[in-house]
């Protein structure tokens, strides 16, 4: 008698399909926190710059604009409160207007604001409000290749410039010679500057650990704090910035 040999295929069973797991970078929303403090200064300002004219006649700018009543206070708009760290850190967030944006006006032969931040890629515009011509230039690396110079302009126009690279970028008048001002280009929107109570406030930050830093022109290297941000909370961050005495400073 014949064996019989069966030829049916054995069954098999599917392995069960593996579920996809979601791109948390991508579609996962990170809770934000909220960054705030004071900044105070340590030190009294020091005397104005001596102007020098290159008109003979008397300009706006011939005679100085008294002193601010809390020149403290004053001075402490010349300071920076920002994240450090590469946007890549904080993932793909939109950058508001408010920080892509910023005017710089040169107004009585100064520029103002002093000091202005913005985040990388944004525009300043430099309109000139003066009765007189103005320039705007500078050859600061962190302005592009071989600086940048806007010409000469009189009242009533304004140029403008694109700043693409981090970093800080001395701004100044071939004119006259005593105008200047400072870009704090930076690399994420997460920064503040203080008001007049000197208080600041960095919104929407995404939760994590981070370095802190106040940041002044005269101050170096400027001062850092270590700190954790938590969603749904406030982490308060308070400066005290001791100006070094004597000489330079900017105009607040």
């Amino acid at each position: 008698m014949l064996a019989v040999t069966s030829t049916a295929h054995p069954v098999v069973t599917p392995a069960p399909r593996a579920t996809a797991k979601p791109h948390v970078l991508a579609t996962q929303r990170v809770g934000t926190g909220r960054i705030e403090g004071t900044v105070e200064i340590s030190t009294t300002l020091t005397a104005r710059r001596p102007q020098f004219r290159i008109y003979s006649d008397p300009g706006p700018g011939s005679t100085p604009p008294p002193p601010p009543r809390d020149p403290l206070a004053a001075e402490a708009r010349n300071v920076v409160v920002y994240l450090d760290g590469d946007a890549d850190q904080f993932g793909d967030l939109p950058i508001d207007a408010a920080h892509r944006h910023a005017s710089v006006a040169q107004r009585d032969e100064r520029f103002v604001p002093h000091v202005t931040a913005i985040a990388r890629g944004g525009t300043v515009e430099f309109p000139n409000d003066d009765d007189v011509f103005h320039n705007v230039f500078s050859l600061s690396s962190a302005a592009g290749p071989g600086g940048f110079d806007l010409g000469r302009y009189p009242k009533g126009e304004s140029r403008s410039r694109v700043f693409h690279r981090a970093g800080t970028v001395q701004v100044f008048c071939h004119i006259h010679q005593d105008m200047s001002a400072i870009l704090l280009v930076l690399a994420n929107p997460f920064f503040a500057v203080p008001d007049e109570r000197r208080h600041y406030a960095i919104e929407d930050v995404p939760e994590g650990e981070y370095t802190l830093v106040g940041w002044h022109e005269r101050v170096k290297p400027p001062i850092v704090r270590k700190i954790r941000v938590t969603a749904g909370q406030t982490t308060t961050v308070d400066f005290n910035i001791p100006l070094p005495q004597g000489g330079g400073g900017g105009r607040p």
